[in-house]
């Protein structure tokens, strides 16, 4: 973890919701409540996570729709920076006021910056611009506080399930159209896969908060919990959470089936198994896009089943992103991120000329059209959108065909709700000594993470 002579910065990431206060008078400050909007008066905003140098075409893409929505509304200007959502930095960019002025966040931050005033009601904002008719109300929860108020927009949703090598699932004499089920059969398939290809059969997540997200995944599929339904209070030093790290510890120590790197982030285990050097890992479905478009892998090679269960089905997690506003912003500023956000994020779903425009462009782009996932807005609206697109469809649906099935089969369970990002913090080094040492004694190191997690629930 990167310290500097900042408080905020020294604190570490799994702290900084709870001692940012030492830096600063307890909050960043929210957006003044007074004062009426002036939707014709001259404005600035900045909008967060602009695509990297490495990314020309993206960035084109993105300097389009800046300049085609400034045309549109010649009073806002808006100005970009790469700046985006890391776990590891994001509370101390909070606590020292550097973020743009609309960006994308997960949904594990909203339940801690919400009631610490770290986000702007953006409520009435939303009505003046029309943005709420469409959005899932079961989704708007994750952006609401007790009375209904809202801070905001959720764009995107994900649920976990299984991606997988069709290449190696054949290779290796498995039917490339049936993923494992079960965990049982996860580990079957990943020593098959290394016993006749060499490659690793199945990888985990373990740095960057990743190794709690997918230990909590795995805990979700084998029935068991992380947290408390009142986020007081640990869950997982029981049955379901040992089991997965049983399973992890076998398949690392007994069948030598997960290959020789246990030190993955996002971008890392995506980067290998598109390379084909990983027969299963969990994902979401999005992983698709970085997999065939940023690192080169055949769209055949591409496959993603559902979550495996035991005992189930259980469920899988779900989370996503949302667009959240600096709390400085003034009542005009934030009027003009949710027109930016509209315009970027709601206006193709419900528009059929603006659909069928966007699945061209994204064509054009290189991107993809029709890769299956779910939605935060109504399930009709979001129908209604891939019909309009359907004919543009360029990813080969039917290799997701377990994972969509999963979307009507499986419960969606929601990360924890009270510092989220601490508690997967804080089980990374539980994940990653199970793979690195082979005397790891599991109950162990789940009595330490519950002790050390539990007396950050409680503060």
């Amino acid at each position: 973890m990167t310290r500097t002579a900042r408080c905020a910065a020294a604190l570490t990431s799994a702290a900084l919701l709870l001692t940012a206060a030492a830096c600063a008078d307890g909050t960043t400050p929210a957006a003044d409540s007074g004062g009426a909007v002036d939707q014709s008066a001259p404005v600035t905003i900045t909008i967060g996570d602009r695509p990297t140098p490495d990314k020309p075409n993206d960035i084109a893409a993105f300097d389009r729709n800046v300049k085609k929505f400034m045309t549109e509304n010649p009073n806002i200007t808006v100005k970009s920076t790469e700046t985006k959502w890391d776990a590891q930095t994001f509370q101390a960019q909070v606590a020292g006021g550097s973020l743009p002025t609309v960006m994308n966040i997960s949904f594990t931050e909203p339940a801690n910056m919400i009631p610490n005033k770290q986000l702007p009601d953006i409520t009435d904002e939303l009505k003046l611009v029309d943005l709420t008719k469409d959005l899932n109300p079961q989704t708007l929860k994750i952006v609401q506080d007790d009375a209904g108020r809202i801070y905001g927009v959720p764009i995107d949703v994900f649920s976990v399930g299984l991606a997988y090598n069709r290449a190696l699932f054949t290779q290796a004499g498995l039917d490339p159209d049936k993923p494992p089920a079960n965990w049982d059969e996860v580990r079957q398939y990943a020593k098959q896969i290394t016993e006749k290809t060499g490659k690793a059969g199945y990888a985990q997540l373990t740095k960057d908060n990743t190794g709690g997200w997918m230990l909590t995944t795995m805990t979700y599929s084998l029935g068991g919990t992380v947290q408390s339904q009142d986020g007081k209070k640990s869950t997982f030093n029981d049955a379901p959470t040992k089991k997965a790290l049983q399973l992890l510890k076998d398949m690392r120590w007994t069948d030598n089936a997960m290959g020789s790197n246990f030190l993955y982030n996002q971008e890392e285990i995506r980067q290998d198994f598109a390379a084909g050097k990983i027969g299963m890992v969990l994902q979401a479905p999005d992983a698709y896009d970085m997999a065939v478009k940023n690192f080169g892998m055949k769209p055949a090679d591409y496959g993603h089943g559902a979550l495996p269960q035991d005992g189930g089905p259980h469920g899988t997690l779900t989370g996503g992103s949302l667009k959240m506003i600096n709390p400085k912003a003034s009542k005009n500023e934030i009027v003009a991120a949710l027109k930016w956000i509209k315009s970027q994020d709601f206006d193709k779903y419900t528009n059929e000329q603006l659909a069928v425009q966007n699945a061209k462009e994204t064509i054009a782009d290189k991107g993809f059209v029709g890769r299956p996932g779910i939605t935060p807005l109504s399930q009709a609206t979001y129908d209604q959108y891939n019909k309009w697109r359907e004919p543009y469809s360029n990813v080969p649906v039917k290799q997701f065909q377990g994972y969509i099935d999963s979307t009507t089969s499986l419960k969606l369970l929601p990360e924890p709700s009270n510092k989220g990002q601490e508690v997967y913090a804080l089980l990374d080094p539980v994940v990653q000594q199970v793979l690195t040492k082979k005397d790891a004694d599991i109950d162990k190191l789940l009595t330490d993470a519950a002790s050390k997690i539990d007396a950050r629930l409680a503060r």
